[in-house]
């Protein structure tokens, strides 16, 4: 069972400045945004009236994106949402972005598992490198997005074994094998 991380809750004061209850000092939406980036959960509420302004503010940090030329969204993605805002129906945009989403750190959180437990390369000398560069590539592609395998998620990022798979594997382990040789044959 995975551990629920609670938000960090910021407060907005009547003078419309934001405070973090953890530090106990005032941030900015650039330490929001960090936050965020971070994996961190956020709660942003009204200190008088208790409201949760946390979507307004996410709203906030996206239009300050791309106001400085930061392409968040394209723009008939940007036009769609708009559309699903005015439609007198119930919309299913919302419901189809998070379902994307969850797809989308589901899928990262498979590749980098199918890295680190599935690889027999691991042991090759240089192998933490090339691995941390291919984490770091996943995450450029994604934003960043919280994923399980990090903690900043929920459910087993494990993939079913296949029969395919363990074929593929016994040919790495055999090219693994023979690069070990030559390693030490080169010493």
């Amino acid at each position: 069972m995975t551990e629920t991380v609670k938000p960090l809750l910021i407060k907005r004061y009547a003078s419309r400045r934001l405070y973090n209850t953890e530090t106990s000092d005032y941030v900015t939406l650039d330490d929001i945004s960090g936050f965020i980036r971070d994996g961190r959960e956020v709660k942003i509420v009204d200190l008088k009236s208790g409201d949760d302004l946390t979507r307004q503010y996410l709203l906030q940090i996206i239009a300050e994106h791309e106001s400085r030329g930061e392409s968040v969204l394209p723009v008939d993605v940007l036009n769609d949402l708009v559309r699903s805002y005015m439609s007198p129906d119930a919309s299913v945009v919302p419901q189809f972005l998070k379902s994307s989403f969850d797809m989308l750190r589901d899928g990262q959180a498979r590749v980098l598992e199918n890295i680190n437990t599935i690889n027999p390369m691991s042991k090759m000398p240089g192998f933490e490198v090339m691995q941390a560069q291919q984490e770091a590539f996943m995450k450029a592609m994604t934003g960043n997005i919280p994923t399980p395998w990090n903690g900043m998620g929920g459910g087993d990022a494990r993939p079913a074994k296949g029969g395919g798979q363990d074929e593929s594997l016994d040919a790495i382990k055999q090219q693994l094998a023979e690069l070990q040789e030559k390693l030490s044959k080169l010493k």
